[in-house]
């Protein structure tokens, strides 16, 4: 029997797909929901931009990575992820960007016994590690990493008295009490606390409640450019203390919105803020600087900031991750391929990355040591390193 022309067609466009290598398909799926836009988008944008510089093949299998926006909100952050999962069938999730959503997304992790890999702060994402965080992790350092490097400094610069202004949400709640621990370790008191929403205009009453009482120094607990509204006040309503900012601050966009305002102010930072002034036998100076040449070679000079580089560290993780999931035989898309990620990722060891060196375990889903952080101040309007504060 003759075939005509296009039955031909069709049968040897069949033969080739079947003749085609099965890596030429996306098999391991990465799922990203980060806040893009609303209040934390400035730390979500650098974050979605990061994700198009992670690898797309790793351990001869493609990866694809599907990106959604949770607008900073968290009822759409917890629906991305079911929907990442339950639709798109993905083998890991990154995300979110803030710790309301991220703490929100961890039941999710353990019903659906998806890994999960934060790029927010706090510690309570992965501590204790047990029920539901058994599947989470995270890539920022922890609250109390940079607590104690905080009230080093503050013992070492004189501070005796501290204020303190945070989010009202879970991120405040959880600086203001490492924060309140690592104080009084160093014999300092804090005298006055006040909180703020991330979308708050105006910080008047807090401010003047916080410069009424003049304590030595007052640490803002935020992220991303909101925390330049209480700096700013701070500086306007005349404080002369010094100002110091959580982890969270550690953005451009922060220098770009606050100003002359920023001028040194005082904060904890990952390696990567300051790569370049590292000295060479720093074990992340190498890594966090492949990350900033990428980076600003798509996104433009000056472009980069620590929180792209909590994605790009995320993308690491599951990079090296990858390899020892496959050698157990599990195949992608399933649950027990989710199951060996988990372990795999679990398992990580001595992995430099821009932020500091991971060394994960079955009681440690964050896995940084002191090697995660460095002293910063603003100095002419700059991130400069302070080797010794």
């Amino acid at each position: 029997m003759q075939l005509s022309p296009s039955l031909r067609r069709t049968v040897l466009a069949g033969a080739i797909a079947l003749a085609l290598p099965m890596a030429a398909v996306a098999q391991i799926k990465v799922g990203v929901t980060v806040a893009s836009t609303g209040p934390a988008a400035s730390l979500g944008i650098p974050e979605r931009n990061t994700v198009s510089l992670l690898p797309a093949e790793v351990g001869g299998q493609k990866v694809e990575y599907i990106v959604l926006d949770d607008a900073t909100d968290t009822t759409v952050a917890v629906r991305n992820m079911r929907k990442l999962i339950t639709e798109d069938n993905v083998d890991v999730v990154i995300g979110t960007s803030v710790t309301p959503g991220s703490l929100a997304m961890v039941d999710v992790a353990g019903e659906t016994k998806t890994p999960m890999v934060s790029v927010a702060a706090n510690a309570r994402i992965v501590e204790p590690v047990q029920g539901a965080r058994e599947w989470v992790f995270k890539t920022p350092q922890n609250d109390q990493l940079m607590a104690a490097a905080l009230a080093d400094a503050m013992e070492k610069q004189g501070v005796k008295t501290l204020g303190f202004i945070g989010y009202n949400d879970a991120y405040g709640d959880g600086w203001l009490n490492v924060m309140e621990k690592a104080a009084e370790a160093k014999g300092i008191k804090m005298v006055v606390a006040e909180r703020y929403s991330r979308t708050d205009t105006s910080v008047t009453g807090q401010v003047l409640k916080l410069t009424a009482a003049n304590p030595d120094g007052i640490l803002i607990a935020g992220s991303g450019t909101p925390v330049a509204l209480p700096q700013g006040e701070l500086k306007n309503r005349g404080y002369k203390g010094t100002i110091y900012q959580t982890h969270g601050a550690a953005n451009n966009d922060v220098l770009r919105v606050c100003g002359k305002d920023c001028e040194g102010m005082v904060l904890p930072a990952g390696p990567l803020l300051v790569a370049d002034q590292l000295p060479d036998d720093n074990p992340i100076k190498a890594t966090a600087l492949q990350y900033k040449e990428r980076y600003e070679a798509k996104y433009g000079e000056g472009s980069i900031n620590t929180f792209g580089g909590h994605m790009w560290d995320a993308g690491m993780l599951v990079e090296d991750a990858i390899p020892r999931a496959l050698a157990t035989g599990a195949k992608p898309g399933t649950p027990e391929f989710r199951a060996a990620m988990r372990d795999a990722i679990e398992k990580t060891t001595d992995l430099a990355v821009s932020q500091g060196v991971f060394n994960m375990a079955p009681d440690n889903h964050a896995g940084m040591d002191e090697r995660a952080r460095v002293m910063v101040k603003v100095v002419d309007g700059k991130w400069t390193y302070q080797p010794d504060l």
